[in-house]
């Protein structure tokens, strides 16, 4: 099965904790030093952290690691440890006297689906994320379904299962330094319901919950600036779109961020070389966006049951 990690250097790890009220946990995706990475935000209900810092038009250019969390805005505190982790590896932006990593973070929405409002991901559970990241081999499965910041996902209004999924796309005609890869991970708790599924047809009648999201890495190989990055996060959100009806919507926190690792030349030859291997890429990235995100559902179908059965996913 493809994934993220078929992106040389990315790493993705997982941390979570179920029972005793728990049912949420962290993500990280941990990207080699140096990689590039922007981010846009299309949700009408976001819960995120550091996201400004990386507009194009701001100092710093590089990013350190990604958090996706449950626990909603109590959850962003899980970047904290991630960032510690990051500067006890000396990974991050140099300022006088040390250095301070770039970590952004966003959250979906899980709070008390184990039982327990106040079971929620902190600054330790961010850190064992990064920290099982950062232990895998370059290239390395990465666990789907109900793990990581998925544990407590659920989809359709609460009525079932979501989880994380991955996904990967190799494009061979617009480098001449061989392969681009573009690959994404997707913790899927929407409002919505997948276009490609059974559960497309369910009844929606129940009470929305509060809030609900679809948090996305894109990763690849190619080098990318700051800006570039920005477009390539822009364009994968019509992946999102159509793997999950409706998307973007006022009570959803759609997130998507892009890396690059900066590894392979796109070919940019001419201007129109340039414009075709960004939209060919561009566009690739929303194919796998869509791909993860019914990963991320099939997964956690595979190993439970409709979320309404389970009572913990009531919301």
């Amino acid at each position: 099965m493809t994934a993220i990690t078929d992106v040389p250097g990315i790493r993705v790890g997982h941390a979570g904790k179920i029972g005793d009220g728990w049912l949420s946990g962290v993500t990280v995706v941990l990207p080699p030093v140096g990689t590039v990475g922007s981010v846009d935000v299309r949700g009408g209900g976001p819960g995120t952290h550091e996201t400004d810092a990386l507009d194009p038009t701001t100092l710093s250019q590089t990013v350190d690691a990604v958090v996706l969390t449950g626990g909603s805005a109590f959850g962003l505190a899980s970047a904290h440890g991630a960032q510690r982790w990051c500067e006890d590896a000396g990974r991050g932006f140099a300022v006088p006297g040390g250095i301070v990593p770039i970590v952004p973070a966003a959250a979906i929405f899980d709070l008390g689906r184990g039982g327990d409002f106040y079971a929620r991901p902190d600054a330790a559970m961010g850190y064992a994320a990064t920290a099982d990241a950062a232990a895998r081999q370059d290239g390395h499965d990465v666990e789907r379904g109900n793990v990581g910041a998925g544990t407590g996902a659920a989809i359709g209004r609460g009525t079932y299962k979501g989880g994380v999924g991955t996904a990967s796309l190799t494009l061979n005609n617009i480098s001449k330094d061989g392969p681009v890869v573009v690959g994404a991970i997707a913790v899927v708790n929407a409002l919505g319901l997948p276009f490609d599924t059974s559960v497309a047809n369910a009844a929606r009648s129940a009470n929305p919950p509060p809030l609900n999201t679809t948090l996305v890495v894109v990763a690849t190989n190619a080098i990318l600036d700051k800006a570039e990055c920005k477009r390539t996060a822009s364009a994968a959100h019509a992946g999102l779109a159509r793997a999950l009806n409706p998307s973007h919507t006022l009570a959803d926190g759609d997130t998507v961020f892009a890396l690059a690792t900066g590894a392979v030349a796109l070919d940019r030859s001419t201007q129109p070389a340039r414009q075709m291997s960004l939209i060919t890429l561009q566009s690739a990235a929303a194919d796998v966006v869509r791909l993860a995100i019914l990963d991320g559902i099939a997964a956690a179908e595979a190993v439970g049951t409709p979320a309404g059965v389970l009572g913990a996913y009531g919301g």
